[in-house]
């Protein structure tokens, strides 16, 4: 998988979505998501990195429960074969929920250093 494709499947999802946050006070109504690379899992060999794995990080955010808006998340990461696991928090001072969908990418280009805030028209 390369970034490209990150973005293609975001796009897929069909709400709007930023790398990592929208800036203040440009948060679009729910639903929405974010996507980010909080940390790697990399496969190492011979004292090297082998494999780059990225585990990677979309969080859905609503406004009430929407089992409707998960499904369609799902599907799409179903599409691409990905195993995901999935929680669910309510934010309080937010008035928002967010499910947390946690996957491991293993890319096959190198990603791209511009990671800016990218939104769905």
């Amino acid at each position: 998988m390369n970034y490209a494709e990150i973005l293609e499947l975001m796009e897929k999802i069909g709400i709007p979505y930023s790398y990592d946050h929208f800036a203040e006070n440009e948060s679009p109504d729910p639903p929405f998501c974010v996507f980010l690379f909080p940390s790697s899992s990399n496969f190492s060999a011979d004292g090297k990195v082998y494999q780059k794995i990225d585990v990677f990080h979309i969080e859905l955010y609503t406004d009430k429960k929407d089992p409707d808006m998960e499904l369609s998340v799902e599907n799409v990461l179903d599409s691409y074969d990905f195993f995901y696991n999935k929680s669910e928090v309510w934010i309080e001072e937010e008035k928002l929920y967010e499910v947390l969908y946690t996957m491991e990418v293993i890319w096959t280009d190198q990603i791209e250093t511009d990671q800016t805030n990218q939104a769905a028209p």
